[in-house]
Parts: structure tokens; C-alpha cells; sequence
């Protein structure tokens, strides 16, 4: 595709101070300290429309953050295609678009600058009400898997080894 930089983004999204919320920016930390051939790591406690100037001239995107299901254990680890949230894009206001949304809008906006492929790396939350800098044990715990997932989606998007250096 024009106007991609073959290089891969990753967008730890959340806040550090709203507990289980930091997970996606740990772990967008550590694949940063990796060090990566063409791979980038940002933290960011942005998200919706805003995520669109962050991914734009990726070829590949790997957004890690916390969801809260309810379906799912605290600490489970999943891995999503953006197709999985295909019918929750919607017409809202600016200010209450989902991930999917932004980046369809992106892909309408400009299709030549939105990458190939965007896979979420989420941790099932158990707490993103308590303002605190520590993450809930469970959640806590599954930094070393998310990271571990994180790496899998880069080396299926990239060919890079998906292996780390034990923490």
C-alpha cells in the first residue's frame, strides 16, 4: 500500500494512575526496551479519534489496553482482529468513538496511509475506577502474557522473533 513505512506501531493505551488501566502502557514499555528492528512503542492515555495520527504511515499496528468484559477471568489475555468489533462501529459524537470506529473512519479518510492489518492485545480488567498506580494482582500477574502476546502479533505481522529476554 502507498504511503506505508513497512514498520509496525505498538499503542499501550491507558492511564497510569486508574489501577488496572496501565496494563497497555506496561506492556508497550517493555516492547519498547526490546528494542526492535522496525518496531515502534508508544504510551498513550488518548483513544478514539485520536488513535488516527498514531497509526497513520504504519504498515502494522498492535494496540495492547484493558477491556472489561465481565466474560473472562482478571488477567485473561486475548488477542482480537479489528474485524471482531465490526459491529460496534458506529455514528457517534467525536468524543465517545471506539477504537473500531476511529480507524474505519481513518481507512475512509485516508485508505492509502492506514495500515494493513491492526490486531488488540487486551487484558480482561478487574479495576479501572480506583485512582492508583497499582494494578490488581490478577492483572498484575499477566504483564509477563500480554507482553508474551504483544510479541506473537508483531512476529505473525513481522517475521521478528516473538521471544524476550526473561524479566
Amino acid at each position: 500500500m502507498a504511503g506505508l513505512n513497512g514498520r509496525t506501531i505498538v499503542i499501550g493505551l491507558g492511564s497510569p494512575i486508574m489501577s488496572d488501566d496501565a496494563i497497555g502502557l506496561r506492556v508497550s514499555e517493555a516492547v519498547g526496551r526490546l528494542g526492535m528492528p522496525g518496531v515502534d512503542a508508544i504510551q498513550e492515555a488518548a483513544g478514539g479519534l485520536e488513535v488516527i495520527p498514531m497509526v497513520r504511515g504504519y504498515s502494522f499496528a498492535v494496540i495492547v489496553d484493558a477491556i472489561q468484559t465481565g466474560a473472562h477471568p482478571p488477567g485473561t489475555v486475548m488477542i482480537f482482529d479489528l474485524e471482531d468489533f465490526a459491529g460496534t462501529v458506529a455514528d457517534v459524537p467525536a468524543h465517545d468513538v471506539n477504537l473500531a470506529t476511529a480507524l474505519e473512519v481513518g481507512r475512509r479518510l485516508e485508505p492509502g496511509s492506514m495500515p494493513e492489518a491492526v490486531k488488540l492485545v487486551a487484558v480482561e480488567a478487574a479495576d479501572l475506577q480506583t485512582v492508583s498506580e497499582e494494578m490488581t494482582p490478577a492483572v498484575a500477574a499477566a504483564e509477563g502474557a500480554a507482553l508474551d502476546a504483544a510479541l506473537h502479533v508483531i512476529a505473525g505481522f513481522t517475521g521478528l522473533s516473538p521471544t524476550r529476554r526473561a524479566s
